[in-house]
């Protein structure tokens, strides 16, 4: 464990990947939060929002916003985003307390309303634990972790489908790994198996 350059041991004896070692607000969200099951659909929303709010960006801005984007965003709650009409867009495209990016706040929107629909047919929850892949990958490094899956593949596909956007296959996995459908915690973390999700 002590040889693998992608994990640092922490003054609490515990090992982690490199990116959550020394900040100390990646380093909480590592410990309590990433690749925990999230079963609610606002916590689903939400991580599908800010999964898209990242893309091209780095977790560590969008989790430094996160307060603000659950601020403006209504707690993520679909039903309150569906209802965002162009007067909502423009005063969030001047809030600067988030990412004012006009595609990315309109997507956002958009994929509420399809959140809402999806309702009608199992929900958002349900649907996206439905592409859990029969195994998890065990990487021991960085360079072993993949950045898409034929699950996420199709999950993308069927969200398309759905009517949602900026939900991209390489999104959607760096979904399944924030939400617990994949360990991706590097063998050696303290956090690897921790997840329950096979429980």
């Amino acid at each position: 464990m002590a040889s693998n350059p992608d994990l640092v041991i922490g003054e609490d004896g515990l090992a982690r990947p490199v990116w959550a070692a020394k900040d100390p607000l990646l380093r909480e969200y590592y410990d309590t939060e990433w690749g925990m099951p999230v079963r609610d659909e606002a916590g689903m929303f939400e991580r599908v929002a800010l999964e898209a709010f990242q893309a091209g960006l780095s977790w560590r801005t969008v989790l430094a916003k996160r307060p603000a984007f659950r601020e403006v965003f209504e707690d993520f709650e679909p039903d309150r985003v569906a209802a965002f009409g162009e007067s909502d867009v423009a005063r969030l495209v001047q809030d600067p307390r988030i990412i004012r990016n006009r595609q990315k706040i309109v997507a956002t929107i958009t994929n509420a309303q399809a959140t809402v629909v999806l309702r009608e047919d199992g929900g958002l929850v349900d649907l996206v634990w439905s592409f859990k892949p029969e195994l998890t990958p065990e990487p021991m490094t960085f360079a072993e972790v993949p950045t898409g899956s034929p699950e996420s593949k199709a999950l993308s596909r069927e969200l398309k489908r759905r009517g949602f956007t900026f939900v991209g296959p390489t999104t959607m996995f760096a979904l399944m790994e924030a939400i617990g459908v994949v360990d991706t915690h590097l063998v050696g973390s303290h956090r690897r198996g921790t997840s329950g999700v096979w429980a």
